[in-house]
């Protein structure tokens, strides 16, 4: 369904019971919601389940700005808002997980958990210039989507998941691919993380190239209050997807605590 958020209309799964503890899914950069279906299968019958497609993604509004760490949390915000939860976790992936801090730091109400999946850092993200480049380049071509997909995880998707990668990469507006890659993954939001109040679980993918776990407890671990890591065995980037069943655990035994 489509739902209004801060001057926009963003695309929005909504599962689950809508009394209790609710769950809020940001997904990664070039994906969508449906990155998180294999998670939601497994946690809608406990829980209510909350997940757009973040603004230049998926079936969500595409405007022509708006795209810092900033906006994005401001979405956030008014959909959480709109759907008036009383209590609920922030679920982040990578980029998502960048958005998922910027807003914990915001003290919102109702917020009583953080669970960030292999989240790019407060500080600016360690992209090499030429991969900058190269993924830049990238934008709209579905080969490029489904190596990128084949390099940055480690356990093996089957074609149906490499193509709902693709899918969604191609899908995403250049605006927002170009945002990130040059402005968003760069922001330096390390000075906000001080405000961040509630239990953090970093969960890293013990085989991921992109992020790994040592970067992780370097630069979002050790700079968070009450923040704890753990890793999925074998696991790369793409958790939600590679490690459905693994995630969903970790969700579960974050949100009772």
């Amino acid at each position: 369904m489509r739902l209004p958020a801060n001057g926009i209309a963003l695309e929005v799964i909504d599962r689950g019971s809508e009394e209790g503890f609710a769950l809020v899914f940001l997904h990664y950069f070039g994906g969508s919601s449906r990155a998180w279906s294999g998670v939601i299968d497994r946690l809608q019958a406990e829980y209510r389940c909350i997940a757009p497609d973040l603004r230049g993604f998926g079936r969500s509004d595409a405007p022509g700005t708006g795209y810092a760490i900033g906006d994005y949390a401001d979405d956030a915000a008014d959909l959480i808002r709109g759907f008036d939860l009383a209590r609920y976790a922030l679920v982040g992936h990578s980029m998502g997980g960048k958005v998922a801090l910027a807003l914990a730091a915001r003290l919102p109400r109702g917020l009583e958990a953080l669970v960030l999946l292999a989240p790019s850092p407060p500080t600016p993200e360690p992209i090499g210039e030429a991969e900058r480049r190269r993924l830049i380049a990238s934008h709209g071509d579905r080969a490029a989507a489904r190596d990128s997909a084949r390099k940055i995880t480690a356990l093996p998707l089957d074609d149906v998941m490499l193509d709902l990668v693709a899918d969604d990469a191609v899908r995403s507006s250049r605006q927002a691919w170009l945002a990130w890659l040059e402005i968003g993954s760069r922001e330096d939001i390390s000075p906000m993380m001080s405000g961040v109040a509630v239990p953090v679980l970093v969960v890293a993918g013990a085989s991921d190239p992109h992020l790994p776990a040592e970067l992780l407890e370097r630069e979002v671990v050790q700079p968070v209050a009450n923040a704890r890591m753990v890793r999925v065995p074998d696991a790369g980037h793409l958790l939600p997807i590679e490690a459905p069943a693994a995630v969903a655990r970790l969700i579960r035994a974050q949100a009772c605590n």
